[in-house]
């Protein structure tokens, strides 16, 4: 079964649009995982509009499940990273002003670089994944950055798959089965939802793991949160 990995700066935006503590991030974190989340993800970004630095420390004692931390490993979100030492970082090359993730790293321009934090973290026992688009070459340069895994960029494939074409998984199909190959760990994220997550699942061969915020969050404002989260895990056996 793929694991669900549910990304909750949804819930932190929310609470900051008021202020105080409604939503409670901890809580909503808390009933996720009882709720059979087999992990918690957050993204926090330089001006913490969502997701605070604070609340990747105060969430240490309540997920249970995998912490997947992602972010654009600057000095600040580097050290954070280290501090909390979560079950795994995800690095995203995301822009400071950047209103969602939006591209996948170039990893062989990157390379270099992506090696040195890598190692950082796999130093500390951090699990590493980096964001990646369903490009074979990409996914080549990944490997040669010493990363466990990938995240694939599915905006694409949900957008296509929106229009009816279900050829939008092909590069994904190719990228997975080139990953495999390589030894490298498959993730994805993105536009993922409760309408296209089962065709993605099963055409993905060794997918193990999805991270889903925006779609299940706004789900869960019809269907609530309990029966959303054991919809997705239904669609991911």
């Amino acid at each position: 079964m793929t694991k669900l990995s549910v990304n909750i700066n949804k819930i932190a935006t929310l609470r900051n649009s008021r202020g105080g503590n409604v939503p409670d991030l901890l809580k909503v974190a808390a009933d996720v995982q009882k709720f059979g989340a087999q992990g918690v993800t957050i993204h926090p970004r330089p001006d913490e509009r969502h997701i605070r630095y604070q609340d990747a420390r105060d969430l240490v004692p309540v997920v249970y499940t995998e912490y997947n931390i992602e972010g654009n490993p600057v000095k600040k979100f580097i050290d954070l990273v280290l501090e909390v030492k979560p079950t795994q970082v995800t690095l995203v090359p995301d822009a400071d002003d950047a209103i969602t993730s939006n591209a996948g790293w170039d990893t062989v321009k990157n390379k270099s670089f992506l090696q040195d934090v890598i190692a950082e973290f796999k130093s500390n026992g951090i699990r590493t994944s980096i964001f990646v688009d369903p490009v074979l070459e990409m996914i080549e340069g990944a490997k040669e950055t010493g990363t466990d895994r990938i995240e694939l960029y599915t905006e694409a494939f949900a957008h296509e798959y929106g229009l009816g074409n279900t050829a939008g998984i092909d590069p994904y199909v190719a990228s997975a089965k080139l990953a495999n190959d390589l030894g490298l760990g498959i993730n994805a994220g993105h536009d993922l939802s409760l309408d296209n997550i089962k065709f993605f699942k099963e055409n993905i061969p060794g997918l193990l793991e999805v991270s889903i915020g925006h779609a299940l969050i706004a789900e869960s404002l019809y269907l609530g949160l309990e029966n959303v989260v054991n919809m997705y895990l239904q669609k991911l056996k």
